[in-house]
């Protein structure tokens, strides 16, 4: 096997002259390895940047010299950021995605009114339908199982968090803005995101409007950071590898113009290679316990941090549901033999009851039905067209059609489809599941399920479906 090449002597000298002595003091202030040389060292207006440095608050440097592991450095600091810089983008990509699929332009997308923010738009499609169910569970999947990198990312240039003064230069003010933004937005969009998905909404406002607005406060940090440190993760990477370097022979990287570097390494007690594998360890750990919400057999079991996402039950109905008909306020009054459907278009008004809707032409699918959340499930349903239930009611072409729950409250008591999704001929008015009736949970009398929809948009305990034609008859 070949050698690892050997890493780089350690920085930091202490009074006793070995390695990482803490014992003699360093003047924090001195020239030395990563430290320039006053006023060499400070850009316009140095005066200002020199009383920064001579004004030190309490403690300062004892807590910065606080953080000694030799593992610290470039090298360490570029993997971690190469990593998130090829998944991060999927992960706003897919966020994105998943606003679109809620139909900004039929204004029911969350936020609805994002001004200037508001990317272009296209009708969702219901082809391939499982394409909800990767964009939303590829977003909850990915969000998560990057949390160990993002934590390992931001221990690895903790100690600049502490540097004094903030900035030499006003060119390294916007990079500390950017950095400021780039962490709390990404601490923003994981705590929000992960509350949301285990449905502990413990702040104190909407969180479809902060998630939105922090995504795009962390894509402009995220993109000013990239442009100004890209060359320097380049540099590190093309460098010498500590991969294959054992824990003995770990050593502190040279002093680097970012202070990534302690400036007092202590001993190493793990390589950078443990670094690494610990990391993605705990993201393998993340992934099998979450990965299986988005699937369906026996790896539903493994989804322990989902709430809902296991199997919840037995028998044909024995899939998720997000809404129970007792949370929803819907009783048995409103959903027996007294129930009806009601057809509107065109100023034609048509009332239709179970018996009648099941004597109609019967339509069998198997489709999935994906939550925000990041759930789904693939069932078979059976129930009428919604295209022949257009044609009944006299629109074969409809627009858009807008359907109305028995449900009086909540955000997602009706849904909007555009014609591509009425006319789809697997979306239906689904009357059974998996060969029996819909139970209360799953939307008994009739729901909506149409490909590739997000699992809101298909609509439980349907009371009536208004299409609408182009010109808005």
């Amino acid at each position: 096997m070949p050698t690892p090449p050997p890493e780089p002597p350690p920085v930091g000298h202490g009074g006793s002259g070995q390695p990482g002595d803490p014992a003699g003091p360093e003047r924090p202030d001195a020239p030395g390895p990563g430290r320039p040389d006053p006023p060499n060292g400070y850009a316009v207006p140095a005066r200002l940047w020199q009383t920064l440095d001579r004004r030190r608050p309490p403690g300062a440097d004892a807590v910065a010299d606080a953080w000694r592991s030799p593992v610290r450095g470039p090298w360490l600091t570029a993997v971690l950021g190469a990593v998130l810089l090829a998944t991060l983008p999927l992960l706003m990509v897919t966020g994105l995605l998943d606003w679109i699929a809620y139909g900004p332009r039929l204004d029911q997308a969350f936020p609805r009114d994002v001004g200037w923010l508001r990317p272009p738009v296209f009708d969702w499609p219901t082809r391939p339908a499982w394409l909800f169910r990767l964009t939303q569970g590829l977003h909850v999947t990915l969000g998560i199982v990057l949390v160990p990198v993002v934590l390992a990312k931001l221990w690895s240039v903790v100690p600049k968090l502490f540097t004094w003064p903030p900035a030499r230069s006003a060119a390294q003010v916007l990079e500390r803005l950017s950095l400021l933004l780039l962490v709390g937005g990404i601490l923003f969009e994981t705590a929000t995101g992960l509350l949301n998905v285990q449905y502990a909404y413990l702040f104190g406002f909407d969180f479809y409007t902060a998630h939105w607005y922090g995504a795009w406060v962390f894509t402009a940090a995220l993109v000013t950071h990239v442009t100004i440190k890209l060359p320097r993760l380049v540099t590190a990477l093309r460098g010498p590898g500590f991969t294959g370097t054992p824990v003995a022979r770990t050593r502190p990287e040279p002093a680097d113009p970012d202070g990534l570097v302690p400036r007092r390494p202590g001993p190493a007690t793990m390589s950078r290679r443990g670094v690494l594998a610990l990391t993605g360890s705990g993201a393998a750990l993340l992934a099998v316990l979450t990965v299986g919400q988005s699937l369906d057999g026996p790896l539903r079991r493994t989804a322990l941090l989902l709430p809902r996402g296991r199997q919840p039950g037995e028998g044909p109905n024995g899939f998720p549901v997000n809404r129970t008909a007792a949370a929803a306020g819907i009783d048995a009054e409103q959903t027996g033999d007294g129930w009806r459907l009601t057809l509107r278009a065109a100023g034609r008004t048509i009332e239709l009851d179970r018996r009648a809707l099941l004597a109609m032409a019967q339509h069998t699918a198997r489709l999935p039905i994906a939550c925000v959340e990041g759930w789904s499930t693939t069932q078979t349903w059976t129930g009428v067209r919604l295209r022949d239930l257009a044609a009944l009611a006299g629109v074969p072409a409809p627009d858009t059609a807008r359907v109305r729950s028995l449900e009086r409250a909540g955000l997602f008591n009706q849904a909007a489809l555009t014609a591509g999704q009425v006319l789809d001929g697997d979306s239906l008015l689904a009357l059974r599941v998996n060969a029996v009736d819909l139970s209360p949970d799953h939307g008994w009398p009739a729901r909506i399920v149409v490909p590739a929809l997000p699992g809101v948009h298909c609509t439980k305990w349907v009371r009536e479906i208004t299409f609408e034609e182009a010109d808005g008859g």
